[in-house]
């Protein structure tokens, strides 16, 4: 357990000491969708899309988060079918269309390689819409055709090793890093955004915890703000 609890916290140290630019950047931009009341759509396919599952209405959360999901790129349906998927042409495409996002909005694909057809469509597709965009995604992928940290506005290097796993069990690996980094990372942004926000004078809005007194109450107020805005709240 202690190695792999080693190996966590070392790739979250990498992250912090290696990426501050461009984490700086990333929450930059966070903040400027908080203070224009726009959103942030997540996309991700197979375990990359917990990530944006857990970013999206959580206590401590942003309301304007907005999880860009589709069910065929996801777990539950059909693991070994979601990963035969987003290496399918048209998927990523169709998805970002169907989850209309606005110019003012930001968008972030976040991709353990950073080279499956539907990561490198969502990002692409946002591009052309003018809409900026964030990476996060591993360098490690590189030399195997990886594009999504290149093409990014704003690329977060992951520092996940080629292949995910690092703890060895016999002659294969286990213990994958992907998830951890990606939330480590896209909460980071999310939360100095929130904070620039508020340095800014705009309250940026953030959920509470529906279990605490009063809370319930607030959420509410800020579903009504999103409903018909969001498609997945």
């Amino acid at each position: 357990m202690r190695e792999y609890l080693n190996e966590i916290t070392a790739i979250l140290n990498r992250i912090e000491n290696e990426e501050p630019e461009n984490l700086a950047l990333a929450s930059d931009a966070v903040a400027d969708v908080i203070c224009n009341d726009a959103l942030v759509h997540i996309f991700g396919c197979g375990h990359s899309h917990l990530v944006a599952l857990d970013t999206f209405y959580r206590a401590g959360g942003l309301a304007c988060v907005s999880p860009l999901l589709d069910e065929d790129l996801m777990l539950h349906d059909g693991g070994a079918k979601s990963s035969r998927m987003e290496k399918i042409p048209g998927i990523g495409a169709e998805a970002f269309r169907r989850h209309a996002v606005k110019q003012d909005d930001l968008v972030v694909v976040i991709s353990a390689s950073g080279k499956n057809a539907a990561p490198v469509e969502v990002l692409r597709c946002a591009k052309a819409a003018g809409v900026k965009t964030i990476a996060i995604s591993s360098s490690a992928y590189k030399a195997h055709g990886a594009v999504l940290l290149d093409e990014a506005d704003i690329g977060i290097d992951s520092k996940v090793v080629y292949g995910d796993a690092v703890i060895p069990v016999g002659d294969v690996m286990m213990g994958g890093m992907s998830t951890f980094a990606g939330l480590f990372i896209l909460n980071s942004a999310l939360i100095e955004g929130a904070r620039k926000a508020l340095a800014r004078g705009v309250t940026p809005p953030i959920y509470r915890s529906g279990n605490v007194e009063g809370g319930t109450a607030l959420n509410v107020v800020l579903e009504e703000r999103y409903f018909g805005r969001i498609k997945r709240l």
